[in-house]
């Protein structure tokens, strides 16, 4: 029997308390002391770095002059319609994070378990991050206000503070969000960047009865927006590739018999070229101005900066597949699938050095839906981190064949400053 199998009641324990003990970002306290008791019972001595409250990072030095992080993400997302929600918050294990813990420690009880680390060509930095979902917003914000964060996402804050200043290489994992007959693995597959705009258009109340022409309609100039951007969609290059939804936002206060003078609009815009990006932000904010001269209105807009895309490193899949290839217990992989317009801080890793994230399968319901729940617990808490502790071995020793890049800090600040970030 593996020490996979050997701790596969442990990690079935695990998973089932974070199931039913979610938490939203920067927020994980009973998952941050979890982890950090599993790993204790894993090696007494390990020594854990904190970060922002509840991140735990923890390395095994293996004298190598390359490091290579497994990450793995701490929270929840709002889902106040799922089986297993927190009542009080609505915070919902709807996607996978929870599984993720449990791999990473499973690859740990291995490493230690069987003195497997003299096995690998690099240092291993097991990285729990916070706060991947972009959710709680208005919490967030004000935990910004008051110092205590500087990015809603918790890669990025965790770059920020250096987190991963001593890290080459980066694996991550994620569930896919799709039903499979066989167990399936995914590789190669991108993610999407993000921002969000929001736009507050104002016009002039008055009677809409008694004297409508007095007014000037907040509403009907959102309205004309929306319809400018319905129509800019027409010019847009790789439309395939970028994805943009206005929405009403907030509350409706005014009385129907009263011309609104106030309307507020928000857009997520998700690309994978982030010059092209900029681009269309101004487009958008001139579509807002022109639309609000019309009709003898104004606005203001904000700029709320998201995640970065990943590039997920050919290289790096490519060995992934390799053990995949030599593998008897996972029967499908896709591989060309290219991207998703979904998106996560991943890809803020991915951009200062390689990074690959590994779907799996397992899974069952629409991810981020109240119905999405583990099916395949065997597969997604036993097998699939042997794979993926076999693929880092793989990457590990193969180092050579990778091509590698490090950006700084730095460059990565003014990528974000680009999108809209302070600075």
């Amino acid at each position: 029997m593996s020490s996979f199998q050997e701790y596969y009641p442990r990690m079935r324990e695990l998973a089932d308390y974070l199931l039913n003990n979610p938490e939203l970002g920067y927020k994980e306290y009973k998952t941050s002391e979890a982890i950090e008791e599993a790993i204790h019972e894993i090696t007494p001595m390990a020594k854990a770095e904190h970060f922002r409250n509840t991140g735990i990072k923890v390395v095994f030095n293996n004298h190598q002059t390359k490091t290579i992080g497994i990450i793995a993400e701490l929270d929840s997302l709002y889902q106040p319609g799922h089986r297993n929600a927190d009542s009080e918050t609505g915070a919902a294990q709807a996607c996978d994070h929870y599984t993720q813990v449990t791999i990473a420690l499973a690859i740990m009880n291995e490493l230690v378990k069987n003195k497997r680390i003299g096995d690998f060509g690099a240092n291993l930095a097991f990285i729990f991050t916070p706060a991947e979902e972009f959710v709680d917003l208005e919490w967030r914000k004000k935990q910004k206000a008051e110092g205590k964060i500087t990015y809603f996402g918790g890669k990025q804050e965790a770059i920020k503070l250096g987190v991963f200043d001593d890290v080459d290489y980066c694996v991550s994992v994620h569930a896919i969000g799709e039903d499979f007959e066989r167990r399936t693995i995914e590789i190669n597959c991108d993610l999407a960047g993000f921002n969000f705009q929001y736009f507050d258009f104002f016009g002039k109340a008055s009677h809409a009865a008694f004297a409508p022409e007095e007014g000037v309609n907040a509403q009907s100039i959102a309205t004309l927006f929306t319809t400018a951007l319905a129509f800019k969609r027409q010019q847009l290059k790789n439309p395939n590739q970028i994805r943009f939804n206005p929405v009403m936002i907030g509350d409706n206060t005014e009385s129907i018999n009263v011309i609104p003078d106030h309307v507020s609009m928000g857009t997520d815009i998700r690309y994978f070229d982030v010059e092209y990006a900029q681009q269309l932000m101004k487009q958008f904010n001139q579509a807002a101005e022109g639309c609000s001269l019309a009709l003898g209105g104004n606005f203001k807009s904000e700029t709320q900066v998201g995640y970065l895309p990943l590039r997920s490193n050919r290289d790096m899949n490519a060995l992934v597949k390799n053990v995949f290839l030599r593998n008897d217990k996972i029967s499908e992989l896709i591989e060309n699938r290219g991207y998703t317009m979904a998106a996560g801080d991943i890809g803020d890793v991915s951009y200062l050095m390689p990074t690959i994230q590994i779907g799996y399968g397992g899974w069952n319901g629409t991810i981020h839906g109240s119905d999405f729940k583990l099916v395949d617990p065997v597969f997604v808490l036993d097998i699939f981190p042997e794979f993926i502790f076999n693929s880092v071995l793989e990457i590990s020793n193969n180092l050579n064949k990778i091509r590698t890049y490090r950006r700084t800090n730095q460059e990565y600040l003014e990528q974000l400053n680009k999108m809209g970030a302070e600075k």
